[in-house]
């Protein structure tokens, strides 16, 4: 299970993340693996497409990053993954929140030669979002390098404040130039973090912490899981229309249907009902 130390919350609250261990047993890590060939072409195991199918084989540049967003409504291996309970607490510990619920996931897979992908800060994207505030899980399922384009975090940039949407978000030539004028602004020298780790390890982090990564100059793939999650009391913004999200939002009522933003984990013991058979379980951490 997924427990943060007093230390790993001092460190969160001091940098923007904190580096955990173990969030996946070994065995989850390679059933996860599995699925990703499947889902980029498009073979979806529960039939539902996902919110967002960002690279499609056969049809965009293997020299781009892949990606999927909301994959747990496609695949429950996913589902099993991203949904759960103790990614949510810990999340919701870390940001001082009743609960958590998922805003979104991601799958990610930077082949070999893939291009970089730009630093961002994740509260930027939810201007549709009350409160507009976001903690992450990031979770690796291969073993990350330096000169793997690996995810880098610029320590403390979470105390910046909040910038808009970065002008190029797949492939920029400069994948650090947003993050350095933001840090220009800050009056600030940014201290960019390359995360290495092991296979099954991850980082949580702050919606406003900087971050992203280098193209992959390795042999080897670097495929993740993302699970985004807000708070458990999140509602609707009233004027402010998500694109894709907006969908999910029924007219005259700002609140989100957890069907489609399901509850992972709350103080007072709530959990999506739906979820204990949908997100079928693997094993978790060691």
């Amino acid at each position: 299970m997924l427990r943060l130390t007093a230390e790993q919350h001092t460190r969160f609250k001091a940098d923007g993340f904190v580096i955990v261990e173990n969030i996946l047993h070994g065995e989850t890590v390679a059933a996860a693996a599995e699925r990703f060939a499947p889902l980029f072409r498009g073979e979806f195991e529960t039939g539902a497409m996902p919110d967002e199918w960002n690279w499609r084989e056969g049809r965009d540049s293997d020299h781009l990053t892949r990606q999927i967003c909301n994959g747990w409504k496609s695949d429950r291996v996913v589902a099993s993954i991203v949904l759960r309970a103790d990614i949510g607490r810990a999340c919701a510990e870390l940001m001082g929140w009743p609960g958590a619920r998922l805003n979104q996931d991601n799958v990610l897979w930077k082949p070999p030669g893939a291009a970089a992908l730009g630093h961002h800060q994740d509260a930027s994207y939810e201007s549709w979002v009350v409160p507009r505030e976001m903690a992450t899980c990031w979770m690796t399922l291969d073993a990350t390098s330096a000169d793997g384009g690996t995810i880098e975090y610029v320590r403390g940039s979470h105390r910046w404040g909040l910038s808009p949407p970065i002008s190029q978000f797949h492939a920029p030539a400069d994948h650090q130039v947003d993050m350095r004028r933001a840090a220009a602004v800050a009056g600030v020298e940014p201290d960019v973090v390359r995360i290495e780790c092991a296979a099954g390890s991850g980082v949580l982090h702050h919606g406003r912490t900087w971050h992203g990564s280098a193209a992959n100059r390795s042999n080897q793939p670097r495929r993740s899981l993302v699970a985004h999650c807000m708070s458990s009391e999140a509602r609707f913004h009233p004027t402010n229309v998500s694109a894709i999200y907006g969908r999910y939002k029924r007219p005259g009522e700002l609140s989100m249907d957890e069907s489609f933003f399901p509850i992972l984990w709350t103080q007072k013991g709530r959990r999506t009902e739906f979820l204990e058979k949908y997100a079928v379980g693997l094993p978790q951490g060691p």
